[in-house]
């Protein structure tokens, strides 16, 4: 340690008065600003949390979204789309009943892109597209069995084994389910693969 060749200067070693005067300046700072306020300023007590009065709250024990009107936002050109299953259910329970949508372009050949969809409704009860469950990368189809039970859905994929299986017919099938966990849908398997 190097030792300063300076004296010791009084204020290196705070005293009592030091504090004071501190504290004394501290407060005449803190009434300045309360006098120096923008004109008309009031203070009220926080009456707990509140929307913003540019969405409504949404409405309580609103019906289900239709899933036959939705525009959803499965890309299919010209040949548009349709829903082949769907099932509604309270899935986050907050006591509205969401919409659960497997959806397919309308092609009539091949397996066409395949979706599936959760609709819930906004602020204002408009329904809307929460999340998707099954997206068209997965190259599955929802089959038999689409459900929703105890605040999950449950559906059977048909998929394949490998990139050469043709697309028109899927070889595996396999029993799924989504809930609503910690803010996400999550998927689990209900079962083994199985050979169509």
């Amino acid at each position: 340690m190097q030792l300063s060749e300076l004296p010791d200067l009084a204020h290196n070693r705070p005293a009592p008065l030091h504090w004071v005067a501190t504290a004394t300046a501290m407060a005449g700072v803190v009434a300045l600003a309360g006098l120096l306020q923008p004109g008309g300023a009031t203070a009220s007590p926080a009456a707990g949390p509140s929307i913003s009065s540019s969405a409504p709250p949404r409405a309580a024990h609103l019906p289900a979204p239709d899933a036959a009107t939705f525009p959803f936002p499965l890309e299919c050109g010209s040949v548009g789309s349709v829903v082949t299953a769907k099932a509604s259910g309270d899935l986050d329970g907050d006591g509205n009943p969401e919409t659960v949508a497997a959806v397919r372009c309308d092609s009539g050949t091949g397996a066409p892109p395949n979706a599936v969809y959760v609709l819930n409704r906004d602020r204002s009860g408009k329904p809307r597209v929460v999340a998707t469950l099954l997206g068209v990368a997965a190259r599955e189809t929802v089959g038999k069995g689409f459900t929703v039970q105890h605040g999950a859905v449950y559906a059977t994929l048909l998929g394949y084994s490998s990139q050469n299986v043709p697309t028109c017919c899927p070889d595996v099938r396999q029993k799924v389910s989504w809930a609503w966990r910690n803010g996400a849908f999550v998927r689990s398997e209900q079962g083994d693969d199985k050979s169509v």
